[in-house]
């Protein structure tokens, strides 16, 4: 594989694969609060709710990642997944606002979830298969920059056509999933595996790996992953609600002001894995984390649309340096045998994260009010920056010095 250079071509068709991903997830986190705010009062019950689809995801997702690992088809060691999922998952999203009960709108929200389960890790995991390690940061950007278009399309789109009727942002989603499974089936050629069958591991081997390595700066990376997703996955489902209740707007308006911070997101995208590898992922991120600190302690007191959508849009662009750096370092902490497997490790831990968050965002909304939204996640993301202060490893530079060193040598 040729380090000299990333090839952009083919990252940006195999960012499709996260447009993919990231097309459909705020439309959920969106309009599905709002969907079981007409059968649930507790904002607490519509956290659990909101939950369900991780349980799914933090089981189903990291023995699928290593599962791919071992796969070999005439399809690919990824692509099977990509081909059953997503038109499940195409399925099941459109039948969500078609719900005419409680039970019916959590079955369909279940299945669409499963659906998701299958093919989200090893679409990730198909960005390290295809880029050297040395750029996998600005690689991971690139990606991001697709997925993010995804999600402004979702925001900006779905917000607006949803005050039209509320089943055609779904509609709309599941026909561009087909659409983009079109292009990556036609576009990705997986490399054939060039490492020992026995190099390849599952969920549970990586995760007693990682515990047992004498140097933990892979736990402690997850374990900050886990806690800056609390704080992020909480405000995510919950914001709707939120800027409704709280501060008086209306859904549409939510939905817009995620779309702020999902453009600063795709602005920052590219630029944070090029950053990454003049300061480092490790300082990267903690300068994400300790400016997003600062934004949501001035959101706290943001009573206007207008302020929030401007610290919104600075919050879109530190989470794009948080964000986009820390599945590069996850992968760089193991071998190309077992990318799959981490690829599990990043989303057990994020997904867990998603479990925990919405509804424990809920009891404090509930018990103390829904201005303390942005207080928890204060509390969370100090938590990230404190894990993180303790990771060594995962770094462009070393990246940089071992791939020279195997070029010299060959």
């Amino acid at each position: 594989m040729n380090i000299s250079k990333l090839n952009y071509r083919k990252t940006f068709l195999l960012g499709f694969g996260f447009f993919c991903v990231s097309l459909v997830w705020p439309l959920y986190n969106t309009f599905v609060p709002i969907f079981l705010d007409k059968y649930v009062s507790s904002t607490f019950m519509i956290g659990i709710i909101m939950t369900f689809d991780n349980i799914a995801a933090v089981t189903l997702q990291p023995i699928i990642g290593g599962l791919s690992d071992r796969t070999n088809s005439r399809f690919g060691r990824r692509m099977p997944y990509l081909l059953i999922g997503i038109p499940l998952s195409a399925v099941f999203f459109t039948l969500i606002p078609l719900e005419f009960n409680l039970i019916t709108l959590i079955l369909f929200a279940m299945g669409f979830n499963i659906a998701m389960s299958i093919y989200r890790a090893p679409t990730v995991a198909l960005m390290p298969d295809l880029t050297p390690a040395v750029h996998r940061s600005k690689a991971n950007g690139i990606i991001n920059f697709m997925g993010g278009i995804g999600t402004a399309i979702a925001l900006l789109g779905g917000s607006i056509i949803y005050d039209i009727d509320k089943r055609l942002p779904f509609l709309g989603a599941a026909a561009l999933l087909i659409i983009v499974l079109f292009i990556l089936y036609k576009t990705v050629k997986e490399p054939k595996n060039n490492f020992d069958k026995e190099e390849s591991t599952g969920i549970i081997s990586a995760f007693i790996e990682v515990i047992k390595d004498k140097e933990k700066s892979a736990i402690l990376l997850l374990f900050a992953i886990f806690f800056w997703f609390v704080g992020y996955q909480g405000i995510e489902a919950l914001f709707s609600l939120y800027v409704k209740k709280f501060l008086g707007f209306s859904e549409s308006a939510a939905g817009i002001t995620l779309f702020f911070f999902s453009a600063a997101f795709i602005a920052f995208s590219i630029p944070s894995g090029f950053l990454a590898s003049k300061i480092g992922r490790g300082r990267t991120i903690k300068l994400g984390l300790m400016g997003l600190i600062f934004v949501f302690v001035a959101i706290v007191f943001a009573k206007t649309l207008l302020l929030l959508r401007i610290l919104m849009t600075v919050g879109g662009a530190l989470w794009a340096l948080i964000n986009i750096n820390s599945y590069p370092m996850v992968v760089q902490m193991t071998t190309e045998g077992k990318i799959g497997a981490y690829t599990g490790l990043y989303y057990f831990f994020s997904s867990m994260a998603a479990i925990v968050g919405p509804p424990l965002f809920g009891i404090f909304m509930d018990v103390v009010g829904f201005g303390v939204m942005f207080v928890i996640a204060l509390c969370f993301l100090l938590m990230a920056l404190l894990f993180m202060s303790g990771v060594k490893k995962g770094e462009v530079k070393k990246e940089i010095m071992e791939n020279a060193n195997e070029d010299a040598n060959a």
